[in-house]
């Protein structure tokens, strides 16, 4: 065959109905859209203006006005922006993916090289209209002297009619004449959610009318002044008023030195169903080398589940575009609430989602270094407020280490650890003088652990939070040369001479019925308790990870985690105080008592009471424990005179 060389073709027939199925997931884009080009022909108009290129006109009074009319299933988007001529309409509504906004710029970038301001790109906006429509209409008029109005029919988009229009002013009217299946969905409160959920904060003011509740209004004030009539009375006309969606200012639009705490407090709780005010905040203004504004809001929380229920809220040209895009914002940011508006966001052609590019990276990168500089800049000058933010933040520190290098070489020297007494220390000023931290997870329960470490000179932190045993073994990963060991860990001393340590090994295994029972003989001072349990890091961190497994156990035969105990076995020892009369007069009775019995039930007291202290003594252990020590209680008592 012959080579030949064309050009690909698409019609509408083809092309038309993925946009309406496939472009726009979320049914309700369309009002999104419309609005974002209603602000667009204000935004061309006012440069026009500004460029001098509009002859006499001024700016003006520049407004967008969204009517629901309920008796006509009809929804319009109005506005008193550039508006289009015939010539216009054939170009920019005809042709699809002709971007009209895109066109502008180039059409006035000799003059301004600045396109801020203008939201559309893809020249589709328009056209997510006919996903709720049976037929839509335009009707609009442009501001150069001497146009016509135009109006523009169309019931499928794909056939339409242009036609003269009894239009006077300038601007334009878009008409959404509403299916029956939209027309169930798409009421005026419906509408009205909608257009606060996207447009809150649309640069150019922005109002709601309900025809249905206009003319109740109407109707209610001709009623009362009948009755005023009737009475001689005087009346006072009341007149329905638009509703204004976008009263307030986005506060990000505002150089950080004009805003106060006031003003950023409450914008917080403009923007979020949160009772309690934010502990601080970031707020990001910037011109290169991105085109950024926004406020991050670090909030108070009582623990982490309530923490992420934060949102970080995308804005494209003060638009609402989405909740938690990753690509921008990386999960441990969710953590966060606030606002960020992005110009040169490269958004995909539904404008819902992100194209993924070398800037989103950079963007990402630069949102995260803000972040930590705050940390530390708090830190820095401000340590006992940063301390008292510790319990709120904490969690979003240290999971932030975890998942983004970037960050944990910001934030680790940010990195606090709450101790005992209830002060402060960073990572590094609790290893000032040691190779490893202590830490508890419950101080009062391990309370007798926790005084032998401080007595050692060690200052015992609590790592209490869900996300710490993962967080230990991160930190360890990160710095091998260190360590953390739980209280219990280590309870060094000198040991027993041998032959007594084997005697009261085979006592206490024999008693506790555990011929596996490893028990240590070493001098630990005759304050401190007889016996200990004494649990190895390792041992302990096997245990975390058998819960863990357990939580993925199955039912049934194939349940590869059906024998965790073999998988995961206890490794704990008892730990004997050489020191403590009790022992001293418990080696004394193993030589001479006659009473085997009673001695077993001595040497199972004490180890029932070593477990009770180290938190891990079981159900019918505790029984067990509290009747011995009632049956105790008793004899003692009746040898009191």
């Amino acid at each position: 065959m012959t080579t030949r060389s064309g050009k690909v073709t698409v019609t509408t027939e083809n092309i038309f109905p993925i946009i309406r199925k496939w472009l726009y997931t979320d049914h309700d884009i369309f009002v999104r859209e419309l609005v974002s080009n209603s602000a667009d022909a204000i935004s061309k108009m006012k440069r026009i203006i500004d460029l001098g290129e509009a002859g006499s006109l001024t700016e003006g009074a520049f407004r967008i006005d969204v009517t629901f009319d309920a008796k006509n299933s009809c929804l319009s988007f109005s506005d008193n922006g550039i508006g289009m001529t015939a010539e216009e309409i054939d170009k920019y509504i005809n042709q699809i993916a002709f971007s009209g906004a895109m066109d502008f710029v180039e059409k006035y970038k000799e003059q301004s090289s600045d396109d801020s301001g203008i939201i559309g790109h893809f020249g589709l906006g328009f056209y997510s209209a006919f996903m709720v429509a049976d037929k839509v209409s335009i009707e609009t008029k442009s501001f150069v002297d001497g146009e016509n109005a135009v109006k523009w029919e169309s019931e499928d988009g794909m056939e339409y009619t242009i036609s003269p229009s009894s239009r006077t002013d300038r601007g334009t009217t878009i008409s959404l004449y509403l299916s029956e299946e939209a027309a169930s969905i798409f009421d005026a409160l419906k509408t009205k959610e909608i257009l606060k959920k996207y447009c809150s904060y649309i640069p150019y003011p922005l109002f709601f009318r309900d025809l249905e509740q206009q003319e109740l209004s109407t109707e209610r004030e001709k009623e009362k002044a009948a009755e005023a009539s009737e009475k001689n009375e005087e009346y006072s006309e009341s007149v329905y008023e638009p509703e204004r969606i976008n009263p307030k200012e986005p506060l990000w639009t505002k150089a950080p030195k004009d805003c106060t705490t006031s003003d950023y407090i409450s914008f917080y709780h403009d923007v979020f169903p949160d009772v309690r005010d934010p502990l601080f905040w970031i707020h990001l203004n910037l011109d290169y080398p991105f085109k950024l504004q926004g406020i991050l809001y670090f909030p108070k929380t009582d623990n982490i589940y309530q923490t992420l229920e934060g949102r970080i809220k995308i804005y494209n040209q003060q638009v609402f575009v989405a909740d938690n895009i990753e690509e921008i914002i990386p999960d441990f940011l969710f953590l966060l609430r606030g606002c960020l508006d992005c110009t040169d966001l490269p958004l995909n052609v539904s404008r819902s989602a992100l194209q993924q590019d070398e800037y989103v990276k950079k963007l990402s990168t630069h949102i995260i270094r803000k972040v930590s500089d705050k940390l530390s800049e708090i830190m820095k000058h401000e340590r006992s407020a940063y301390e008292s933010y510790w319990s709120d933040i904490g969690v979003f520190v240290k999971y932030g280490m975890m998942k983004e290098d970037k960050f944990y070489e910001k934030a680790k020297d940010v990195l606090l650890f709450k101790t005992v007494d209830g002060s402060y220390k960073t990572y590094g000023e609790l290893l000032t003088d040691k190779d490893s931290i202590r830490y508890t997870r419950d101080p009062d329960r391990q309370a007798t652990y926790v005084d032998i470490s401080r007595e050692k000179g060690f200052e015992v932190v609590i790592l209490s939070d869900e996300i710490d045993p993962n967080f230990i073994s991160f930190m360890e990963y990160k710095n091998p040369q260190n360590r953390f060991m739980r209280v219990d860990a280590e309870l060094s001393g000198e040991a027993g001479p041998a032959v007594e340590q084997e005697a009261l090994r085979d006592l206490f295994r024999s008693a506790t019925g555990d011929d596996k029972l490893d028990v240590s003989l070493i001098s630990l001072g005759a304050e401190q308790l007889p016996v200990f349990i004494r649990e190895t890091e390792e041992a302990r961190r096997m245990q975390e990870m058998k819960k863990q497994f357990e939580k993925m156990r199955k039912p049934g035969e194939d349940d590869p985690y059906q024998d965790l105990d073999s998988m995961f076995p206890e490794k704990s020892d008892l730990v004997v105080n050489s020191d403590h009369p009790l022992i001293i007069r418990l080696q004394t009775l193993k030589e001479t008592a006659e009473e085997k019995e009673e001695l077993h039930k001595l040497c199972l007291h004490l180890y029932d009471m070593a477990r009770l202290n180290h938190g891990s003594l079981s159900a019918d252990g505790l029984k067990r424990f509290l009747k011995t020590q009632s049956e105790w209680l008793l004899k003692l008592s009746g040898d009191i005179k």
